[in-house]
């Protein structure tokens, strides 16, 4: 050891080991920096606006006093759970397809190309899209073009994570199944699915954390909404536009709510990533 100690060769690599090292731990701390930072900020404040009154009254009109989020985050609710119950099915099942149906098929790659595009696709494009095929030809804004966007956003990630975790299952397990006579649909059903279930259910989380701040598509889709109302036709009030809107305002207590939200949105996104991290490490260490 002392001898390869003295080798030059050696303490050059020992020291460029050395040297990485140091710099992923800085870099590493400047990201948890800042990280924490914009996390205090917005905990310092925002927490001042969660009180009753964010939760039981709708925004307020320009220079009154007082005011909540009650109808934007019931908007939100009502587009981001549709979004998700018609993102879900058809992501799983676009992933069963892929991964057990085209190994070889063209149409499968092909599918897999967009895919990747549309995970990396910008979301005021996807707000857009939705305008010219949907807003523009009904003349008006509403919750179902703010959820058909963000079902849109949320389906490829859906899609690309089933697809890798059926990817995952040893093939002695389907060979098992189809040694009993299971049919090709139950294999990829029952069997496949049933043993990644916890995976599909983490992309799924995922996805509803990707789409519940988006603010782009809903600018184009479903607007804003001064007054309370479940009218999925209608334009509706959602928290990423009316954080987008407050937070620019002249008025301290729309400031105040903007914060407010940004807090429930940001600890509504962590707390499903918590839950999605920790089912899938509970599922691999089964």
């Amino acid at each position: 050891m002392k001898d390869a100690r003295k080798n030059p060769v050696y303490r050059r690599r020992l020291l460029t080991h050395r040297v990485g090292i140091a710099l992923s731990v800085l870099a590493m701390a400047f990201g948890i920096f800042f990280l924490l930072w914009i996390l205090g900020t917005l905990v310092v404040k925002g927490f001042g606006a969660i009180d009753p009154a964010l939760f039981a009254e709708s925004t307020p009109a320009p220079g009154s006093e007082g005011g909540g989020l009650l109808n934007a985050i019931v908007g939100s609710l009502l587009m981001v759970g549709i979004a998700t119950g018609v993102s879900t099915p058809i992501g799983i099942l676009a992933g069963i397809y892929l991964a057990e149906y085209g190994e070889e098929s063209r149409f499968a790659q092909l599918t897999r190309f967009v895919t990747d595009i549309m995970l990396s696709a910008p979301s005021i494009v996807i707000g857009l899209f939705i305008y010219s095929i949907y807003v523009a030809h009904i003349k008006h804004f509403s919750g179902w073009a703010g959820s058909l966007a963000i079902a849109l956003i949320a389906i490829p990630v859906v899609v690309r994570t089933t697809d890798n975790m059926l990817n995952l299952v040893p093939t002695s397990l389907r060979e098992a199944a189809f040694a009993l006579g299971a049919p090709r649909w139950k294999v990829a059903t029952m069997v496949r699915l049933r043993a990644v279930k916890s995976g599909v259910i983490t992309g799924v989380l995922l996805a509803v954390a990707r789409i519940a701040g988006e603010t782009a598509p809903l600018l184009f889709t479903a607007l804003n909404n001064q007054f309370f109302s479940t009218d999925m036709n209608a334009p509706m009030a959602n928290l990423p536009v009316v954080i987008y809107q407050f937070a620019m305002s002249p008025y301290d207590n729309w400031r105040s709510l903007a914060w407010g939200g940004a807090l429930l949105i940001t600890f509504s996104v962590l707390g499903l990533n918590i839950l999605s991290r920790t089912l899938f490490r509970q599922k691999t260490q089964r």
